[in-house]
């Protein structure tokens, strides 16, 4: 009996695709509706459908693999069960994908989203991107956010310059992803095009009102998923190191979510996917999100405003203030052998130098750093001590 020739790889991507039109629900991403920039002839006949190459490139690029020392909440402490950024984007992905599967979405753009989400975040967390904002506004670059400066790395700094190209739909749920705040509920602004991209991007970093709402379900679905993953994971990194107690807890919140990480994100999980099933929307229900919103207010107020945690915020904003002054003027002085030259604009192909103004070009650079990394280039006398909890 003659063996029959296996399928090529184009007939298994022409298989995948049509097993995607019949498993995905009505409104979910479907790759033929990606948008790319341009035309790329090695991917007219790749074999992976574009979400799954936006995964594959976001997981190659530099800026991800920087992740494994940047802040997420608690910074300067030597303890190695504290949630560091690489870990909170991995727990992103594995909520988001959870509720997307069950809502019949595409779980390669919820992926791409979610580990991209944070690669523009500074180190130290959000007291970094506070500071080095305030530094880029007196520069007269605009405000920096960590969800600009996301698409910024990915589509203007990775590949000495060049960027990924990524869909549209996925720097889109990056620029959108913002989990800090509040949303009940959230519908998609479908139809969305690179020019309002662009715009939407320009409008965020210059301080003008913008509103930033997810093209896809999916980009919602990883929106919902941000707050799920942190809310309850810092609460237990807060009672591991002392902060708090699981008794301080609001007992209102405890009563409708729980009083663990575990039961807290199971409960959000579910409620989601309850309240959301074909609904065209993402949301909770109004018991679920009015203890979320609490529970919220909670975590900043006794965690992330908690003067504990603060004691080094000065020392670390004066060195973001003196090592932004000293690589811009690196810079205007052509010292090639600050580090701003030899480990940044050296490998950089002219069209971003010529793109960037230099103040620009320091706020990249600094914002790609890791904790350690920026403290290794600081003035020894300059430097906050790591404390052991």
């Amino acid at each position: 009996m003659k063996r029959s020739e296996p399928p090529s790889l184009e007939q298994l991507r022409a298989f995948l695709d049509n097993r995607e039109q019949q498993s995905l629900g009505p409104e979910a991403a479907k790759s033929f509706e990606a948008i790319r920039l341009g035309f790329e002839n090695r991917l007219e006949i790749d074999y992976r459908q574009p979400y799954a190459v936006d995964v594959d490139r976001i997981l190659h690029s530099l800026a991800y693999s920087r992740y494994i020392d940047k802040t997420q909440v608690f910074y300067l402490i030597q303890n190695d069960h504290i949630t560091h950024r690489m870990l909170h984007v991995q727990l992103v992905s594995k909520v988001a994908r959870t509720i997307g599967r069950f809502l019949g979405l595409n779980e390669d753009l919820i992926e791409a989203i979610a580990i991209g989400h944070d690669i523009g975040h500074t180190p130290f967390g959000h007291d970094g991107e506070r500071f080095l904002s305030d530094l880029c506004e007196a520069s007269g670059i605009g405000q920096y956010h960590h969800n600009v400066q996301s698409v910024q790395f990915l589509e203007k700094v990775e590949r000495k310059g060049r960027g990924w190209n990524l869909c549209l739909q996925t720097l889109d749920g990056i620029l959108c992803h913002d989990g800090e705040v509040h949303n009940p509920r959230l519908a998609p602004v479908r139809d969305k095009s690179f020019e309002r991209h662009h715009k939407e991007l320009t409008d965020k970093r210059m301080g003008r009102p913008v509103s930033l709402v997810p093209m896809t379900l999916e980009g919602c679905v990883v929106r919902f998923s941000d707050t799920i993953s942190y809310i309850g994971r810092d609460i237990e990194d807060a009672i591991r190191l002392g902060l708090i107690q699981r008794s301080h807890l609001p007992q209102d919140c405890v009563k409708h979510l729980g009083d663990t990480n575990g039961t807290i994100v199971y409960t959000l999980v579910t409620d989601v996917i309850r309240t959301s099933y074909q609904k065209g929307a993402v949301a909770f229900s109004p018991e679920i999100s009015e203890a979320l919103r609490s529970l919220k207010s909670f975590n900043y107020e006794k965690i992330y405003s908690n003067p504990e945690i603060k004691q080094d915020a000065p020392k670390i904003k004066d060195l973001f203030a003196h090592l932004f002054k000293r690589f811009l003027s690196d810079i205007e002085k052509n010292n090639f052998q600050s580090p701003v030259y030899k480990n940044f604009i050296a490998d950089m192909a002219d069209t971003y130098t010529t793109q960037h103004s230099p103040a620009q070009i320091v706020r990249d650079f600094i914002a790609g750093m890791t904790d350690q990394y920026f403290l290794n280039l600081a003035p020894a006398a300059m430097r906050p001590g790591i404390r052991s909890w």
